[in-house]
């Protein structure tokens, strides 16, 4: 397993490389920037920085930005759609050229994944499998934030037994992308991990706060206004291309299915994976298997997942990895657990026009079941 994970870091950088020589990554031909999904990043910083938070949420606007950000004009737009909390992140980022702010961003939230499926693992092999994963050649090519979700979710699960204070503080910081938190109340109420609920809520009451005084009332309202014209644009219109959304909806509608059952079987797996994590949460069952059934359930409940964000499927797998380190495998675990990552790999081919990862996802949420009923029924007692 260890010399197939070097043999994918290795493809990954050369890819990268190339990218690079030719253009495609990071630097353009003609000496700007190339704008891929970090430019929206930058753009919105820039406009918070020049007093302008709320024009962030204003398309025209910041199309703008982000064709000054990269010194060139370029076809679509890469929309800003997150809480003004994350406008910290931006602006700081955009006080750094373009080109050297991707890099950082990219190299800084790598590192805080790398660490956290580390600290899961419990040893340094951690860091070679976190490299390894599919996900991360869609981050570092587009500059997106899947790096710093993983971070956030696989670190607070690392450390919920031990510091739960802190673990609160990360999903607190969740609420950057708060589509991706919708199960954690219910996981914190049911496992009773009051300090963690507290320390969650306070962090994101702060966070909130203290951007509304940065940023201005009218951030917040343009926020809220755009929730709608974006949820419109990307889950009803299709408008960043149906097939890229690594979802139930995404799958349903690139089949040609109506947004009305599009949306119904979102919520019933929505549902679904809310009673599961409820029910496992309130249960005996080993820590591994609750966190990574609410690492796999996050990604099932939302209709709005994208290849970047399935950096997030790292960390359930790496939680299996441990306890399957710990007390063996099971019959055609790593297989499956292979043929996950080869799902989200084979996504870059550009003629596949289906939500494979998607289907990623489910055979990782069937492991979980698996080892679930597996351990419930040597629990039980014999009669």
């Amino acid at each position: 397993m260890e010399s197939a994970c070097v043999a994918l870091v290795i493809a990954y950088a050369v890819f990268l490389a190339g990218s690079y020589l030719k253009g495609a990554w990071l630097i353009a031909p003609g000496g700007g920037g190339v704008a891929t999904d970090f430019v929206n990043v930058w753009a919105a910083g820039r406009l918070a920085l020049a007093g302008h938070a709320a024009a962030a949420y204003d398309w025209p606007t910041h199309k703008l930005a982000e064709e000054q950000a990269v010194h060139h004009p370029f076809d679509g737009y890469f929309g800003w759609h997150y809480p003004p909390t994350f406008l910290f992140v931006a602006a700081l980022l955009s006080l750094l050229p373009y080109a050297v702010a991707f890099a950082t961003w990219t190299l800084a939230s790598f590192a805080a994944y790398a660490a956290a499926i580390r600290a899961i693992i419990g040893d340094r092999v951690g860091y070679l499998l976190a490299a390894a994963f599919p996900a991360v050649v869609a981050n570092f090519f587009v500059g997106q934030n899947g790096f710093f979700s993983a971070s956030l979710i696989g670190g607070a699960l690392a450390v919920m037994e031990r510091r739960p204070l802190l673990a609160g503080a990360l999903i607190g910081l969740l609420t950057y992308k708060p589509h991706l938190g919708l199960l954690f109340p219910i996981a914190l109420v049911a496992g009773r991990h009051w300090r963690a609920a507290v320390a969650a809520g306070v962090v994101a009451a702060v966070m909130a706060a203290a951007a509304w005084l940065a940023f201005g009332e009218d951030s917040w309202r343009a926020f809220f206004a755009n929730i709608g014209s974006a949820s419109h644009a990307f889950l009803s219109e299709g408008l960043a291309d149906w097939s890229k959304l690594q979802t139930g909806f995404g799958l349903i509608r690139t089949l040609g299915g109506s947004e009305a059952v599009a949306w119904a079987a979102q919520g019933l797996m929505a549902l679904a994976a809310a009673a599961v994590v409820a029910l496992l949460w309130r249960s005996s069952l080993s820590y591994e298997i609750k966190s990574a059934a609410l690492g796999t359930g996050a990604m099932l409940a939302t209709p709005y997942l994208y290849t970047y964000d399935l950096a997030v499927l790292a960390v359930p797998i790496a939680f299996l990895l441990r306890l399957g380190r710990a007390r063996g495998f099971l019959p055609h675990e790593l297989a499956s657990i292979g043929c996950a990552c080869v799902l989200i790999l084979i996504f870059i081919v550009p003629a596949l026009k289906v939500p494979v990862g998607f289907a990623a996802v489910l055979i990782i949420a069937a492991l979980i079941g698996r080892r679930a009923l597996k351990e419930a029924s040597s629990a039980s007692p014999a009669r």
